[in-house]
């Protein structure tokens, strides 16, 4: 596909630059910063156009910034903010033609606004998607249907499948909020309750007192994905143990004219992993899975999840069987698990995010600011022919080190890394060997400009 390419940079010699490749989100109705939680560069820029970045923050801001390389004194290129949400935004999507992005949020919605350069920024948001009882999560456009149709995953376990076009004629009914009707509202085509189990209502009641006996807390939606581009099947993750669901969502899409309401027979999923990786290196207890990345290119057929055990697990694609956790322990010994002795990774909010050639997997980290970068082209190969031998030395992560706190949220451009952290900072990290190797000549006065990746 056009949109892969073979790298010829080595994320070992990759830089950041203190003053020309920070960014920063000052909040909308202050003074003060707005910690970024989510990003993502647009399809353009993965296949090597202008390496546009949406950021989305705590405020429920969007940023859509312009991380071209420049020089220290440059200005930093025009950018569009705009706020479709007043709470936290946890995913942002760009649609596959890159002119509508969708939010995720803490105020139990999903909004599409449009990035058309004549439209306000008060005017943006064209549909407000509302479904789900909790906290939105995560966002998935099918890549079919042209930026029609997306799926969601929440807090409250459900799955919402939308079509943008069955909200034609009847967004301006929109749902009632607070007391009020809210324009460009729409309801899902098809809902998916309890997607990864525990779908319960409380039981009646019992006792003298009548008292209901309260359902188990619901398994989160933490990603969704759909298998590749050309595919019709979404696949999910929750938080509560490494199984993954896959999902055939073809069905006649809801007429115009039709009923608005959901689909009152959710689908069943097409198939599940028969094994959690996250129970099978020493420990019983199941662990959740916190973000997904379908492989292409050298990694086509698998599949990249992170776990709260701080080990990035692969499945086959097409079975959602995992590959990884039949090693003997430890776990470093397995062709097809990836982890560091610094890694921790036992947060919902920390993703992880493959290079469009493919071949490099960045994940965030919980603590101290730093992110990993695994080899994963190299290492497919080793494990598809396991007889050959098993390669340590490509299973060894570069780190990125130059921020603090939480590093959860990260994106891939053509040739760059963005990288979001607590301290409120917006990092990109570019390869440049010759940088590098000054930074490395002289580690103490290169400090005081740049940031490098620590080699194995």
């Amino acid at each position: 596909m056009a949109r892969y390419w073979q790298a010829t940079w080595d994320v070992s010699a990759f830089v950041s630059s203190h003053k020309a490749d920070v960014f920063k989100c000052h909040a909308t109705n202050g003074g003060y910063m707005d910690s970024p939680y989510t990003c993502a560069y647009s399809h353009g820029a993965k296949r090597g156009g202008t390496p546009l970045l949406a950021l989305a923050t705590e405020q429920g801001a969007v940023h859509v910034v312009n991380t071209t390389k420049r020089r220290d004194w440059d200005y930093e290129p025009q950018r569009t903010i705009f706020s479709p949400h007043q709470n936290g935004v946890f995913a942002v999507r760009w649609s596959p033609s890159d002119t509508l992005l969708a939010t995720a949020s803490g105020d139990q919605s999903a909004r599409i606004s449009s990035l058309d350069a004549s439209v306000s920024s008060e005017n943006r948001t064209l549909h407000v998607l509302r479904g789900h009882g909790s906290t939105v999560k995560c966002i998935a456009w099918d890549p079919l249907k042209d930026g029609s149709v997306l799926a969601t995953g929440g807090r409250d376990g459900g799955i919402c499948v939308w079509d943008l076009r069955a909200g034609e004629g009847r967004s301006r009914r929109g749902s009632v909020l607070d007391g009020a009707p809210e324009p460009g509202a729409i309801a899902p085509i098809i809902v998916i309750p309890g997607a990864h189990g525990l779908d319960e209502k409380p039981t009646k009641p019992n006792g003298r007192k009548g008292k209901l006996t309260p359902a188990a807390p619901q398994r989160s939606i933490t990603s969704l994905v759909y298998s590749d581009d050309s595919s019709p099947y979404l696949v999910s993750s929750g938080s509560y143990d490494g199984i993954l669901r896959k999902w055939d969502l073809r069905m006649p899409m809801v007429s115009k004219k039709k009923s608005t309401k959901a689909s009152k027979a959710p689908p069943k999923p097409v198939c599940s992993s028969g094994i959690d990786p996250t129970t099978v290196q020493g420990t019983r207890r199941a662990r959740g899975i916190t973000s997904l990345a379908p492989g292409h290119g050298p990694t086509a057929g698998l599949l990249f999840a992170l776990g709260n055990d701080s080990r990035i697990h692969t499945y086959s694609l097409p079975s959602l069987e995992p590959l990884s956790g039949y090693a003997t322990p430890p776990a470093t010994e397995d062709a097809w698990a990836y982890s560091h002795v610094n890694m921790q990774t036992n947060s919902f909010y920390v993703h992880l995010a493959l290079s469009p050639c493919g071949r490099w997997l960045a994940n965030g980290n919980a603590t101290d600011g730093r992110i990993y970068l695994f080899d994963v082209g190299s290492t497919a190969s080793v494990g598809r022919a396991v007889e050959f031998g098993y390669d340590a030395q490509n299973m060894q992560a570069v780190e990125l080190r130059g921020q603090a706190g939480e590093t959860g949220a990260l994106d891939w451009a053509h040739d760059m890394l963005a990288t979001c952290a607590d301290d409120t900072t917006v990092r990109i990290w570019r390869p440049d060997i010759d940088v590098y190797n000054r930074c490395m000549a002289d580690r103490e006065r290169m400090g005081w400009d740049w940031s490098w990746a620590t080699k194995p």
